[in-house]
């Protein structure tokens, strides 16, 4: 553990309110700014320990001079274990009284107000946790996270996710402050050895909180890897996707071990969501994907359809539908052909209605 203070001048300064986790793995492109971020925060009352998780960059050394120079950052040393695992050796290092605790992405930054609005939301309503909206960002600038911008339409305080369905998916761990006995109490830590970690956290919490405050404003900024960073062969990697089913998995046997009545409506609703928004993220995917990525594709998200129960496939849309069938058919060449198909209609319906726009003005 790296610091300008000893354990013991520590344990002798007042506690903070704030404990803010950052793991930290070869981001040495982007640390400094989003450290620089947690520092710049209004709400100065807060300890920062960053969690550097084997890098093999610079990383661990711009995280060890951030923590010399200011007394609020600590470091802490791992081997290379993923992100969930360093969310929760931070989540273990926090000091032992603080009253909130927020997680950070090393190579994201937030607003200067951002902990200042939210804290003092919390203090305000006596809610269990609080989110708020996200940003996109890249060298070009910034653009609404689409993922955010149906659950933020507008602030909601004191509300939950049986009242404000959307939240379903809010599933990222960042854009949030939660209450510290809140969060020890419920006993969720973040899934070790996959990646997509953070619903299984954020979901079950959406459901055990007796309120959760909703803000509108923008309280995070999600950085956007620049053309280049990311290849398509990294995208269609079948590994992402059975990680990403597997955290599927993970939120609904946790909601399947609820013992009380109402979540069985919450499985449902969960489900619902699932085959409408969440499985659907794979359709171009699948198109641009090789034989290994459509078999994971064809073999992962046909047990999860068997799961829900192939007999709610009626509730959805006759296209969807037809995805599905042809999907538990394996007969994935028709299945690529028709989502095809279906994105030139979507795009030429686009065009006709700016088309007719531009002709009203």
């Amino acid at each position: 553990m790296t610091g300008n203070t000893s354990l013991i001048e520590r344990l002798a300064q007042p506690m903070p309110r704030l404990s803010v986790v950052v793991p930290i793995y070869n981001v040495e492109r982007y640390l400094e700014e989003c450290l620089d971020s947690i520092a710049a925060q209004t709400f100065e009352d807060f300890e920062c320990v960053l969690v550097d998780d084997g890098s093999t960059d610079s990383s661990a050394a711009i995280a060890e001079a951030f923590a010399g120079s200011d007394q609020r950052f600590r470091l802490v040393r791992q081997e290379n274990k993923g992100l969930g695992a360093a969310r929760n050796t931070g989540w273990r290092h926090i000091a032992a009284d603080t009253e909130y605790l927020a997680f950070v992405d090393s190579d994201d930054t937030l607003p200067p107000e951002a902990y200042q609005l939210m804290i003092s939301t919390l203090d305000q309503t006596g809610s269990d946790f609080v989110a708020g909206n996200a940003l996109r960002f890249n060298s070009k600038g910034y653009t609404p996270s689409g993922v955010h911008i149906k659950p933020f339409a507008e602030t909601r305080l004191k509300t939950h996710i049986s009242a404000t369905p959307a939240l379903v998916t809010d599933r990222t761990a960042w854009n949030k402050v939660y209450r510290r006995s809140f969060f020890d109490a419920a006993g969720i830590l973040y899934p070790e050895g996959i990646h997509y970690e953070d619903a299984p956290v954020s979901v079950p919490l959406h459901y055990l909180a007796a309120g959760v405050d909703v803000l509108s404003e923008t309280v995070y900024h999600w950085r956007e890897r620049e053309t280049g960073e990311v290849s398509i062969t990294q995208m269609t990697d079948p590994r992402g996707l059975v990680d990403r089913v597997q955290s599927i998995d993970l939120v609904r046997e946790w909601l399947q071990a609820r013992p009380q009545p109402e979540y069985r409506d919450y499985l449902r609703s969960y489900d619902y969501n699932t085959m409408v928004e969440e499985i659907p993220k794979f359709f171009w995917l699948v198109v641009s994907g090789g034989a290994a990525y459509r078999a994971a594709y064809q073999q992962q998200v046909s047990r999860l359809l068997g799961a829900i129960g192939t007999e709610r496939l009626g509730e959805l849309s006759t296209l969807l539908r037809l995805k599905y069938r042809l999907t538990l058919a394996d007969r994935i060449r028709t299945f690529v052909l028709v989502h095809r198909l279906h994105r030139k209609y979507v795009g030429l319906k686009r065009r006709i209605r700016r088309l007719l726009r531009r002709g009203a003005r």
